[in-house]
Parts: C-alpha cells; sequence; structure tokens
C-alpha cells in the first residue's frame, strides 16, 4: 500500500510509553520510506482537540495500563477518534503485572473510531509506583524486540491491498464487556483501596513546580505543590521526575500494594504481540 505517513501518538506520564511507540512508529516509517510524525496527549492542553487521521496515516497508538485497563480517565478524550480509515496498531505498557483486557480494549477503541487494527503489542514498562518493578524497561533487550515488531507490521503493511476489508487483529483478553479494574487485595483478601490517596511533599521541595507542569491532570496548584486542584491517576510522573525527590506516598494500603507487588513480581515479563 501507499502509505504517506506515520504517526507515533501516545500518553505517557513517565516515558515508558513514548519510548516503545516512538521506536515502533520510527522503525516502519524508515523501512516504508514515509514520513514520521508524533503526538502527545498526556498533558491537558494535549487532549483539547480531536484526533483526526486519513486513510494514507499508519497510526502506532500508545497507552499505558492501569488496573489492567485503559486509563479511564482517557475514555471521554478517545472517544472522540476520527480515524477515517487510517491503519492503527495499538500497544499498551503495563508494569510486570499483567495487561489483563488493556489491549483489547484499546483496539476496540481505535476500531470505534474509525481506524482499522492490523497489529497490536504489549510491552513493559517500569512501574509507575516502583523503581525497582520491571525497573529500567523498556531496556534495549525491549527496544530491540520493538524494531522486529515493527519490521512485521511493516512487512504486513505491504501486502494489503483493500483496507476495508480488513479484519481486527486479533489480540488476548476478554472481549467486551471487560473485565473489571484490578482490585489489589491484602494477605486476609480484603480489598486495599488507593484511589483516592495523593502523594505527599517534603521539606525538600525547591518549589521547581516540574511536578505541577508534568502532572497529566493539571492537578497539581502551581501556587502550592503539596496542594492538589483535582484528581491524582498514581502516573507517578511528580515523584520519578522531582529532581530533589520531594514527592512522597506514606498511606499504609499504597505502601503495602506496592511492597506486595515488587516482592511477588520479580519475574521478567516478555512483551508479546499480535500480527
Amino acid at each position: 500500500m501507499n502509505m504517506k505517513k506515520v504517526w507515533a501518538v501516545y500518553f505517557s506520564a513517565t516515558g515508558t510509553t513514548k519510548k516503545i511507540v516512538e521506536n515502533i512508529a520510527e522503525s516502519i516509517a524508515d523501512t516504508l520510506g514515509t514520513e514520521y510524525e508524533f503526538y502527545v496527549f498526556t498533558l491537558p492542553r494535549g487532549r483539547e482537540k480531536a484526533l483526526r487521521f486519513h486513510k494514507d496515516n499508519i497510526v502506532v497508538f500508545g497507552t499505558p495500563v492501569y488496573a489492567g485497563r485503559v486509563p479511564n480517565v482517557l475514555l471521554k478524550y478517545l472517544d472522540t477518534i476520527q480515524g477515517n480509515d487510517a491503519i492503527a496498531v495499538p500497544v499498551v505498557l503495563y508494569g510486570n503485572r499483567d495487561y489483563d483486557d488493556g489491549l483489547i480494549e484499546l483496539r476496540d477503541i481505535l476500531e470505534k473510531g474509525g481506524l482499522h487494527t492490523i497489529g497490536a503489542a504489549a510491552f513493559i514498562g517500569e512501574h509507575s509506583f516502583s523503581y525497582i518493578l520491571a525497573e529500567g524497561r523498556p531496556d534495549e533487550e525491549d527496544l530491540k524486540k520493538a524494531k522486529e515488531f515493527a519490521a512485521k507490521i511493516a512487512e504486513k503493511i505491504k501486502g494489503i491491498s483493500d483496507i476495508t476489508a480488513l479484519q481486527p487483529i486479533d489480540v488476548k483478553g476478554i472481549p467486551h464487556p471487560y473485565r473489571g479494574y484490578y482490585q489489589p487485595r491484602d494477605r486476609k483478601g480484603t480489598p486495599v483501596d488507593i484511589r483516592k490517596v495523593k502523594p505527599l511533599t517534603n521539606d525538600d521541595c525547591i518549589k521547581c513546580l516540574i511536578c505541577a507542569d508534568l502532572c497529566p491532570m493539571g492537578s497539581i496548584s502551581r501556587d502550592n505543590v503539596k496542594e492538589f486542584t483535582g484528581i491524582c491517576i498514581k502516573c507517578g510522573a511528580c515523584i520519578k521526575k522531582c529532581p530533589v525527590q520531594a514527592k512522597y506516598y506514606e498511606d499504609e494500603g499504597y505502601l503495602y500494594h506496592k511492597r506486595e507487588l515488587e516482592e511477588g513480581l520479580t519475574r521478567r515479563a516478555e512483551p508479546e504481540w499480535f500480527v
């Protein structure tokens, strides 16, 4: 097929999704000799206009997986997608636990928006709660596999003659209605609810406002970074990007869940793809 542009489109609070999606999109563009462009909707201003594509576009579309699903705070925005028969490659990043129904959900969102999914992948990124769970991932081995996946996608695109005849790519997961969001539990089986938990700020804070600038929900007050004006999605951006490590959690349930993940998920999860 004669495709004119490859897009890397993503939400990436800490940079893990960005790293993989851009790698895949650039590799496809290089192989096919097409134009490459990216669009980031991590910050509120990036979600002010609808996403519109053209039928000669290839869209590598990435989101993280939160609690086994596409982040629910993005669903309203993703419902504005206008695909116009473009080709799409949904990609999710998860923190070494599982992607559950996140990939099939993202596939369905893109198909509903008028894109045709021809491949999909789930990669691993350092967990937003932790510095040791999937530490440093995606790493060089992950990036090597991303290029391998991109090569398979590029080869498949070359063989497509009729975009409208394409069927949604078959991926792992339970079709709609999807499973509920992953619910952490303590060792007695009691649910651990961290939805309203927010990070605190210690006295090392230098008021640089980086945390306020990076918050995907725009919820950290620029007048007082210790205050939240909206929800916290536990994306990890304010903690991992703080130059003086001034942001932290002390909620008992959050710390229990973090420790449980770190102690229980020491195996190296590997990327999975579907072409």
